[in-house]
């Protein structure tokens, strides 16, 4: 075998991926359920072969069986397909924002989605004049319970879920000021809850901090967080006030739309 060849078991799973991703495309061409005869036409998939994929991905949920033999594309690929449409849709919605953000405080503006017990940095809008290097470039993450965005997804997560992230990561700290007592958090969120933003007092890196508002959908559904990020002893206070506006900002152009009080 040449040095550069992959390996056998490689190929394959490259084939089934190919043949996987054929099958779909194909259903994907039909408004109503498919025949597994008509489907290995459209592929050229042998129908055992074909019968043998569709089995798996209607195990989890890719395809639907409609019927004995008749298949259509499943719901776990809309459920995926709403996952990436919000996150594109709020980096969209918000960078116009973000960037004006940014030349009104001259600090770093970063937007940020939840992925399991972290968030995930997705977009920023910052300069050298911001005088903060950028720790997490785009696509660096962070402990939710360790940041201000991560708080705010914490927050409005039911106790049971917070108690449960607390056990499973052990609520680990970067440094002194981090919060690593379960009690503590509790306290940290009740104070987001009723503050409607959340703080990191250089809890996740020492010389800086940060504060950050929740950006919702057309749902209501909390999907990202939009935070400042400054120097320890150059975050004001008196951008919160913007930072809350711009995060309601681009929950409108999103669709969200609060309730109004009476």
């Amino acid at each position: 075998m040449k040095p550069d060849a992959a390996p056998a078991s490689d190929k394959t799973s490259i084939q089934v991926i190919e043949r996987m991703i054929s099958l779909l495309d194909a259903l994907a061409g039909y408004p109503d359920p498919v025949s597994l005869k008509e489907l290995a036409l459209a592929t050229g998939l042998h129908p055992s072969t074909a019968h043998r994929i569709l089995n798996d991905m209607v195990a989890k949920r890719f395809v639907d069986r409609t019927e004995p033999g008749a298949y259509r594309l499943g719901m776990r690929l809309l459920e995926l397909g709403n996952i990436v449409k919000s996150r594109l849709n709020v980096r969209e919605a918000a960078l116009p924002f973000m960037q004006s953000l940014h030349r009104k405080t001259q600090q770093t503006v970063n937007l940020s989605v939840r992925q399991g017990d972290e968030i995930v940095y997705i977009d920023r809008a910052f300069s050298e004049r911001s005088g903060m290097q950028v720790v997490r470039a785009i696509g660096g993450r962070g402990p939710l319970h360790l940041t201000s965005t991560g708080k705010l997804f914490l927050s409005v997560d039911d106790p049971k879920l917070v108690r449960s992230y607390a056990t499973r990561t052990g609520l680990a700290g970067h440094n002194k000021n981090s919060i690593t007592e379960l009690s503590k958090l509790e306290r940290e969120l009740s104070l987001v809850r009723s503050r409607g933003y959340a703080r990191d007092n250089e809890e996740l890196e020492l010389g800086v901090r940060c504060m950050a508002a929740g950006i919702r959908d057309d749902a209501g559904r909390l999907i990202a967080g939009l935070s400042i990020s400054a120097p320890a002893d150059r975050l004001k206070d008196e951008w919160l006030d913007d930072l809350i506006a711009t995060a309601n900002d681009i929950s409108n152009v999103l669709g969200f739309h609060a309730m109004e009080s009476v």
